[in-house]
């Protein structure tokens, strides 16, 4: 072999080698190639996916928004429906005692009304606090005076009650205003 042959059969064989080598870093390229649209089309779903999951929860959050203001605002509908026969019987009252003239009549309807009114409230959960000759407490009783103790035993215990005070399924509504003794 030549010289001039030898050197051919080199760049023959460079040539050779170099085509190889393109075309692993073609196959190499193309494999990224792949990957890379496999991943761009994975991030586009996912993106999808976070896309519909928070329209869901936005319009989940907006639904729930809308229900709580109407339950607010229908809320008092039933209690208020309960309450109309006793207004009622109020409107009775008052046109049947134009030409009475026995105050006991009178005062025996406005009883019964009255006892209506608390069974109807205490069917809704509304319970009257019992306050008097029991100890002052903050957290039931607003003191609105205090007096000298008409015994030792009243001492720091309420005396009186101004203003009875409520409970509405055992939480307190409205605290009793209370004569406290010292």
């Amino acid at each position: 072999m030549k010289k001039d042959q030898k050197v051919e059969v080199t760049k023959t064989k460079k040539t050779k080698a170099k085509k190889a080598k393109n075309s692993d870093v073609d196959l190499n390229i193309d494999a990224h190639s792949e990957k890379l649209l496999k991943s761009e089309q994975e991030k586009k779903e996912f993106q999808d996916k976070f896309i519909r999951l928070y329209s869901e929860y936005e319009n989940f959050r907006k639904r729930t928004a809308k229900e709580k203001i109407d339950i607010i605002n229908n809320a008092g509908e039933r209690v208020i429906s309960d309450l109309l026969p006793i207004l009622d019987d109020f409107d009775r009252a008052i046109k049947n005692n134009v030409d009475i003239n026995d105050a006991s009549t009178i005062k025996e309807g406005f009883n019964l009304i009255r006892s209506k009114l608390m069974a109807i409230l205490q069917q809704k959960g509304l319970k009257p606090m019992e306050s008097k000759e029991t100890t002052f407490d903050v957290d039931l009783h607003e003191a609105i005076t205090n007096i000298p103790a008409p015994s030792s035993e009243l001492k720091g215990k309420v005396v009186d009650v101004v203003e009875k005070g409520y409970y509405l399924n055992d939480n307190v509504i409205r605290f009793a205003k209370v004569v406290v003794g010292q």
